[in-house]
Formats: structure tokens, sequence, C-alpha cells
């Protein structure tokens, strides 16, 4: 009994940190309603949650938090991606894009991959809610690995949600104006998040 509640607690502390909008959501929100590669896009972000959660527990969050210059470097070069996605975005919205099944269906696996984990590793609020958040509240715990099991399982149950759930809204996007309005908003979030990032210094 004791196990499960400490697995329910994981599950419910780790959708409370990932449910939050962030780069990594905004993307697989996008890919979910383009409907292309939506099954691996959500499998890489469930197996880094997964990694990052288990590193933070073995100890790696601790690590990382007492090293302030990597943490600095760390949250440079994420606000360096996520002002370029952000302005991405943003140019995409001026451009007047909908959803084209044709022009979706260009996009390589490969080039989708590489953005999942750009804005998965890239971000280094990734690594504070994972590794240091998680892990550290993790091991307060008499069961550690089990609370870790509860927190990976809530980020399966949210990237499936999020990903299989998008394409439920496809019908909505063939309009430009509903994508514009997502772009602006995946752009405006990528800038805040950067923003954050460089007034920790």
């Amino acid at each position: 009994m004791q196990s499960l509640t400490i697995y329910l607690q994981g599950m419910g502390t780790g959708l409370g940190l990932i449910v939050a909008i962030g780069a990594q959501n905004a993307f697989v929100l996008t890919q979910g309603i383009r409907g292309r590669f939506a099954l691996p896009v959500i499998a890489i972000c469930i197996i880094c949650d997964a990694a990052l959660i288990a590193a933070g527990i073995a100890g790696m969050g601790t690590l990382i938090s007492s090293h302030t210059l990597l943490g600095q470097i760390m949250a440079v070069a994420g606000a360096i991606f996520l002002g370029w996605y952000g302005l991405r975005s943003f140019r995409a919205a001026a451009s007047g894009q909908h959803l084209d099944i044709q022009t979706d269906a260009e996009q390589s696996l490969g080039k989708v991959l590489l953005h999942t984990l750009a804005v998965t590793l890239l971000n280094p609020h990734v690594y504070l809610d994972t590794m240091i958040m998680l892990g550290g509240i993790a091991n307060r715990f008499s069961a550690p690995w089990t609370f870790g099991l509860g927190a990976m399982s809530g980020s399966v149950i949210w990237f499936c949600a999020l990903g299989l759930g998008g394409r439920l809204l496809a019908s909505v996007f063939y309009s430009a104006r509903a994508w514009q309005i997502l772009d602006i908003l995946v752009g405006s979030t990528m800038w805040i998040i950067a923003a954050s990032l460089l007034m920790t210094f």
C-alpha cells in the first residue's frame, strides 16, 4: 500500500511539472496536429524523461546544481536555441501557413527527431524539472525508484495524450488563422522561456 502511495505521488508530481506549457510540449502538440511521426516523437520524449529522472535519482541532479558555470552554459545555449525557434514560429505565422498534408509529408523522420531532441535536451528547464526537482524529491522517499517510476508513468500518460490527442485538432488547423494563432503562441512561449533563462544571470 505504501509503495502504491509513493508511486501515485510520483505520478502526480511528474504530471504537475510536465503539464506546464513549454518548448517540448508545444513541439509535441504541433507534431501531433500535423500527424507526422507522432509516435517516434512521443517515444523520444518519454525515453529522455525516463533517463533524466533516473539520472536525477542516481545523483546527477545534485552534481549539476553544484556547478554554476555548467548551469550558465546550458542556460545560454538553451536561450539561443529557443530564441531561434521562436523567431521561426513568428515567421511561419507571418507567412500564413496552414495544415498542408503534401507539405507536411516532405518532413523527414531524421529532421523531426533532431528537432525533438533539440527542444528536449537544449532546454535547461527539462533538467531542472527531471534531474534536479524530481530526482531530489524522489530521494526524500524510502522508495525513491518507486517514486521515479510513478513520475515516468506521468510522462507516458502526458506525451501520449498530447501527441495522439493533437490529431483530433487537425480539422481546426486546416484554417490558416488557427495556425497563425498556434505559431504566435508557440513563438511567444519560446521567447518567454528564453528570456527567463537569461534573467537567471
